[in-house]
């Protein structure tokens, strides 16, 4: 599975005024973290920048290259921005995302083709995003159809169906993992990317790395190509890697409804499957599930 990290975000209280204010250190000092805790690609987020993208975007790719061979993907929908930094990237570039909201198919899937580059096509339609696997099926095929038009291959389309976080409908994340084991079907040659830690937004601090970690592990069971992922949690290369090959099986466990003795596990083990039942539907969702 290939890793994305996504912590050069705008959003981020440091790195966002380290981008606003051209500190490079912070940005180098993070992008020297994601390389060296085994992340595929870096994703830079600036936002909707519209007014100084097409400045900073050129700028953070350039200070992340000087410290990092890692491919970039360019995340922002100024598409200005996005053409300034793919001039500068020293790989192929993945450019973060395209919807088929149709500013966004006017203005970003010719640099697609021109570049070179690679996309992720976001299945969020001007009617906003998908209530179902169905809706994700037909938003999927449009945007397919409409690249492949602007001559983008199916290769180098990674589509995202959209995680949405625990705390709210159970059955939009059952429908992104359905989604995935469809896509071969409806998208032949066409990746799949997941941003992962939309699934814990809005829940406690602490729990968000159970919830990232375990959620990594039902996407790749459900065939996911990539994921967009905090290079900081340190676990998350080790479970992609099967490093963690014990832990892995007794999540899969946990999502089979298999037997499984409590008394007999690690008080970080038993997290993990009280984590997997939540995720999988088995148990409700709320912020002390671990406690019960």
């Amino acid at each position: 599975m290939i890793l994305i990290a996504e912590n050069i975000n705008v959003m981020s209280q440091t790195l966002g005024l380290a981008m606003k204010e051209r500190q490079t250190q912070p940005i180098q000092n993070m992008a020297k973290v994601a390389q060296q805790a085994g992340m595929h690609y870096i994703d830079l987020n600036i936002g909707p920048a519209k007014k100084l993208g097409a400045e900073m975007m050129p700028w953070l790719v350039q200070t992340v290259q000087q410290v990092s061979d890692l491919p970039l993907s360019l995340d922002t929908t100024n598409p200005e921005a996005i053409e300034a930094g793919l001039k500068l990237c020293q790989r192929r570039a993945l450019i973060n995302s395209v919807s088929l909201q149709p500013e966004r198919l006017e203005h970003i899937l010719p640099l697609v083709s021109r570049y070179n580059a690679e996309m992720i096509g976001l299945l969020w339609s001007a009617d906003g995003m998908p209530r179902d696997v169905n809706e994700r099926c037909l938003l999927a095929v449009d945007l397919v159809f409409k690249a492949n038009e602007a001559g983008v291959s199916n290769e180098n389309i990674w589509l995202d169906p959209i995680a949405t976080p625990i705390s709210g409908d159970i059955s939009k994340i059952k429908s992104c993992l359905e989604f995935l084991q469809m896509l071969p079907e409806i998208a032949p040659g066409c990746k799949s990317i997941v941003g992962l830690s939309n699934v814990s937004n809005s829940t406690p601090t602490p729990l968000r790395p159970y919830l990232n970690r375990v959620f990594m592990v039902m996407l790749k069971r459900a065939g996911i190509y990539s994921v967009i992922a905090d290079a900081q949690d340190t676990e998350l290369p080790l479970l992609n890697c099967e490093e963690r090959t014990e832990l892995v099986n007794l999540i899969h466990q946990a999502l089979d409804d298999e037997d499984i003795d409590i008394k007999s596990l690690s008080e970080e083990e038993v997290k993990y499957v009280k984590t997997a039942r939540v995720l999988n539907g088995e148990a409700l969702y709320s912020h002390a599930w671990l406690e019960g």
